[in-house]
């Protein structure tokens, strides 16, 4: 006797319906291949937001051959009255954003003793500002509606010291800690608060390294992590998920 097959759990397709989907550092690497992987999985409208704004309107043309509706917002994060902007720009054209995905940063290294306090700074307002400016402007409108979901990019070095690394360090350990407290304000208000933390990944930040590239996580598995833990059902969260390189750090 044949068995009934079960199709898989999928979202409405993509064009004008479905959560909106918000995507920062878009523009290239682990950002570009999760607006792809949204893309194809039809979850609904893409939100891409980068700096670079003629990479980012590439990233949005293969966003569209998968069938999904792309719209660009060039925009430096870090930076509050851009985010502001980028905001209106957004929720002008979209009215809404479902699910944000604060995944737009930089590494900088150098030893403790050199780091200058601008340096430290720009760490700081890259990879943790960035992300408390993005969701403030989009998660009070999520806590409206009762529903909502907030990816934050941490890092293994959101829990190891490396060598080299006092202001990403510091600026992935504070993306943790402001991940944790979201969690622990917004789980009773119907918005899903998620940590990721990958280890090397290849990305064009790598292209100078001597490692082989076997030796990193594809871009692609990262993506796939952050659709996975999206598609469970609303009764379920990753709070924090950790990916390695199956050899381990390097």
């Amino acid at each position: 006797m044949k068995r009934k097959s079960h199709p898989r759990r999928s979202a409405p397709s993509a064009g004008n319906s479905g959560p909106v989907v918000l995507v920062t550092g878009a523009s290239q690497g682990i950002g570009a291949a999760i607006a792809r992987a949204f893309a194809g999985a039809g979850i609904g409208p893409l939100a891409l937001v980068a700096r670079n704004a003629r990479n980012l309107e590439q990233v949005a043309a293969s966003c569209r051959k998968l069938g999904a509706r792309a719209e660009v917002f060039p925009c430096d994060v870090g930076d509050a009255a851009q985010v502001d902007s980028m905001a209106a720009a957004v929720l002008k054209k979209f009215k809404r954003v479902d699910v944000v995905i604060n995944n737009a940063g930089q590494y900088f290294g150098k030893s403790f003793v050199d780091y200058t306090v601008a340096e430290f700074d720009n760490q700081l307002q890259a990879n943790l500002r960035s992300v408390f400016l993005v969701s403030k402007a989009f998660v009070p409108g999520m806590v409206d509606r009762g529903r909502g979901d907030v990816f934050n990019m941490g890092s293994i070095a959101s829990f190891v010291g490396l060598e080299g690394g006092s202001g990403y360090c510091a600026s992935k350990f504070g993306v943790l800690g402001l991940s944790r407290v979201m969690r622990e304000e917004l789980k009773a208000k119907g918005v899903r608060v998620t940590c990721v933390m990958p280890g090397a990944t290849w990305s064009p930040s790598w292209g100078k390294s001597e490692s082989p590239v076997s030796r990193f996580m594809p871009d692609t598995d990262i993506a796939r992590a952050f659709l996975e833990v999206y598609r469970m059902t609303r009764r379920t969260v990753v709070e924090e998920i950790v990916l390695r390189p199956q050899l381990g750090d390097f």
